[in-house]
This record gives C-alpha cells, sequence and structure tokens, in this order.
C-alpha cells in the first residue's frame, strides 16, 4: 500500500512564488500542496486547521514578524516542520530561528530537486536540520544567551517592528499591563534605558533578528489587508 502523500502549506506574499512552487511541489508523485496564504498570521490560522505536515514559510512578509509567526505555529500545529525559504542569509537570524525550532532553512535560490530533497529529508525520523545558505554553510555554534525568555525575545521582536503596547498585546492575545510588566523585565534584564535601547542591545546580543528592509506595519496597510482574503485551501 502507498504511503500517504507529504502534506505541504506555502506561505509567501508573492502570488506568483506560491504558485511556482506549487506546480513544482506537485509535480512530485509524493508531495500534496494543501493551502497557502500571504502573511504570518494565515500561515499560522491555516497550520491550526490543516495541520500540514511541512510549512514553506517565507522569511520576510507583511504584518507578524517570522520571529513570531514561527513558535505560533509550533504551537497551533506541533507536528509541523517548519522550512524557511528566504533571499537573506543573515547568520544572526538563522540562529534565531534555529532556536525558535525549525527544520530547514534554504536560499531561493535552490533547486527544485534540492528543495524536495530537503522535505523529504525533513519528514524522516529524527531532528535533523537542513540548511542551504551560500555564505553560511557552516554556521559555528554559539553559546546561548538566556538573559530574556522565549515569551519576552517574542514581544521585543515585536517592539522593534514599531508595534505600540496595545497592538503587542492584541497581537499576543495578554493585557497591556503583562506588555508593560514584561518590559520592565527586559529592561532589567538588559540594562536598556529605553525601548529603543532594548532592541539595540537584544539585537547586539543576537537574542533577535534585526529588522528587515520592510517598513512597520501601519494602521492603514493593516486595514487594508484585512480586506484580502484569508489565504487559500485546496
Amino acid at each position: 500500500m502507498n504511503e500517504s502523500p507529504v502534506r505541504i502549506l506555502l506561505a509567501d506574499d508573492h502570488a506568483i512564488l506560491r504558485d511556482t512552487l506549487r506546480e513544482c511541489l506537485e509535480s512530485e508523485t509524493d508531495f500534496e500542496v494543501v493551502g497557502d496564504g500571504a502573511d504570518g498570521a494565515q500561515a499560522a490560522a491555516l497550520c491550526a486547521r490543516l495541520r500540514p505536515d511541512v510549512l514553506l514559510l517565507d522569511v520576510e512578509m507583511p504584518g507578524v514578524p517570522v520571529g513570531v509567526t514561527v513558535p505560533r505555529v509550533l504551537e497551533l500545529s506541533p507536528h509541523t516542520r517548519v522550512i524557511i525559504l528566504s533571499m537573506h542569509e543573515n547568520p544572526d537570524l538563522v540562529r534565531e530561528l534555529l532556536s525558535l525550532g525549525i527544520r530547514g532553512y534554504l536560499n531561493k535560490r535552490v533547486s527544485k530537486h534540492h528543495l524536495a530533497a530537503v522535505i523529504r529529508g525533513v519528514m524522516r525520523e529524527g531532528d535533523e536540520v537542513q540548511i542551504s545558505v551560500s555564505q553560511f554553510a557552516a554556521l559555528a555554534p554559539q553559546a546561548q544567551d538566556n538573559r530574556i525568555s522565549a515569551r519576552e525575545r517574542e514581544l521585543l521582536t515585536l517592539v522593534s517592528h514599531a508595534l505600540s503596547n496595545r497592538q503587542i498585546a492584541a497581537r499576543l492575545n495578554i493585557t497591556e499591563g503583562t506588555v508593560k510588566r514584561h518590559l520592565r523585565n527586559i529592561f532589567g534584564k538588559l540594562d536598556a534605558v529605553s525601548r529603543i535601547d532594548a532592541v539595540n542591545k537584544a539585537v547586539a546580543a543576537s537574542l533577535i533578528a534585526p529588522v528587515g528592509p520592510r517598513a512597520p506595519l501601519t494602521a492603514s496597510a493593516s486595514g487594508a489587508r484585512a480586506a484580502q482574503p484569508s489565504g487559500r485551501e485546496r
């Protein structure tokens, strides 16, 4: 009897790339693309509903930063293997995402055959991680900096994207008072005097990833995106 195909979810804000990936992957008899989304929030919601075996996740999409999306996906669908596809090869970002539990980090220039091999590789038993980026093929292991907790990293990542306390509270489903308490703890642990100072010190210590070139999400942009479809299922 044939084994079930690997169920794959795609998340990228470029529709053409999603369609190209879908076409490439569905040419493999053991793969099935079960849906796709255009941002991190859609990816997390679709993972909760569809429980894919693999999520192919773009590292830079509008809205929720990837450092928040990855733990959210793994919370909602613990058995989903997250593979990052990116044009960026920042070693600090790779290390941060590895610490969050991703199973692969690939440059978008990889061939179709290499991508297929990585997907099959992460489906095998064990905790093997697949990294394929030209400049950082061998990332030197670094001592883990545990000055701030995973939740504090998540919150500080949102701070780095210029979200207000109210916006952070809504994203993380906590109260503004809890956000302020976390920030006080972060300031104390990093010896920071402001939000900007805390972000700069966290980035310098590789506790969070540097902010990418995208502009922070604005209220008007958020409203415009809210009117878009909430992702596509097969």
